[in-house]
């Protein structure tokens, strides 16, 4: 007698399952639909949608970091902010250092200032992610009243530090002469600089996606997000890797201060602590560890924030937290919320 194999059937998810699935990557396009129904106006609206965008995905940059180690980590890091005024601050030291290129009409000069001024506040903001995660954050692992209070100290701290070096006062920092003025595209005047952001953040995003999806260590990250037990017990060490994902989480962080801090002109010891409210908004819409949720979120607040700040100005300053709101309404845990093994 043969043997006949019954081969599983496999059923696909129903069609409505999947629409949800894939729903969150509609709302930007239709948040863009209705701002511009909203605005009426082509030029003002896409002026704004392109500011709406560039502010995003500077936000995007700098909770990027904050996500990737909260979910893998499970460390709440409110000294976050300590690393975007840092990085803007040693940022603007090397800009001012090299104001001869920023100065230069040659555009190669200007981009190659930015760049130094990126690599450098980067590389300082990465080593003080490790003197952190280190000094600070790997004492207090899985206590999280702990971890809110000593990485609250370590923001005050550093901002203290700010002011030892750097001074009190609201700095200046001015963009290189190839970021600054607009191009008009029909009637719509556009600034460069947010052009340049759009870029750098789409950019940062399709690496990371690429990095946590088709990488070792990309894997190794998703595994320990969900698993990290697990991970362990294969031999790989997953302290080590919790160190890395820090110091990279700060250099991102540092990344954010500079482009934020060129994005406002002006630089402060307290303005990281200030953009962590919408940094935090980003990481709760999107799903906490969810680099998708995460760039989709920063992208829905820098538009809400842009077109109610142009339609309802007085509506603007509450505009963010409705929208985090309405979205935990729909989604309780957020866009794509990253959900640990048990």
């Amino acid at each position: 007698m043969s043997e006949t194999t019954i081969k599983p059937r496999i059923e696909a998810p129903p069609l409505l399952d999947r629409l949800k699935e894939k729903l969150p990557v509609f709302l930007v396009p239709i948040l863009a639909i209705f701002g511009f129904a909203a605005i009426g106006d082509p030029s003002s609206w896409l002026t704004l949608t392109v500011a709406g965008l560039a502010m995003g995905l500077m936000i995007f940059i700098m909770a990027s970091g904050l996500t990737v180690v909260f979910g893998l980590m499970d460390v709440i890091n409110f000294g976050h902010g300590a690393f975007i005024s840092v990085g803007a601050f040693v940022g603007f030291t090397i800009l001012a250092w090299l104001s001869g290129w920023t100065a230069s009409p040659n555009v190669m000069l200007n981009l190659a200032a930015v760049f130094l001024a990126v690599l450098v506040s980067m590389i300082a903001t990465g080593l003080m992610g490790y003197a952190f995660e280190r000094t600070i954050v790997m004492p207090v692992y899985g206590e999280h009243l702990k971890q809110i209070l000593v990485t609250m100290g370590g923001l005050i701290v550093a901002q203290q530090l700010i002011y030892v070096f750097w001074g009190p006062d609201e700095l200046h920092i001015s963009r290189p002469q190839a970021l600054q003025g607009s191009i008009l595209v029909g009637d719509a005047a556009i600034e460069k600089y947010r052009l340049v952001a759009v870029g750098i953040g789409v950019a940062l995003f399709l690496a990371m996606r690429h990095i946590l999806k088709s990488t070792k260590i990309g894997l190794l990250v998703r595994a320990g997000v969900e698993n990290g037990e697990m991970v362990e017990a294969l031999g790989y060490k997953i302290r080590r890797l919790f160190l890395i994902v820090f110091m990279v989480g700060s250099a991102l962080a540092g990344l954010g201060g500079v482009m934020w801090g060129l994005y406002q002109e002006t630089i402060t010891a307290h303005m990281g602590s200030e953009i962590m409210v919408l940094v935090f908004i980003v990481v709760i819409i999107g799903g906490l560890g969810s680099v998708e949720g995460c760039f989709i979120g920063a992208l829905l607040v820098g538009l809400v924030a842009n077109y109610t700040a142009f339609l309802a100005p007085k509506v603007s300053l509450i505009s963010t937290i409705a929208l985090m709101v309405v979205i935990l309404m729909w989604r309780p845990q957020g866009l794509y919320p990253v959900v640990k093994a048990k």
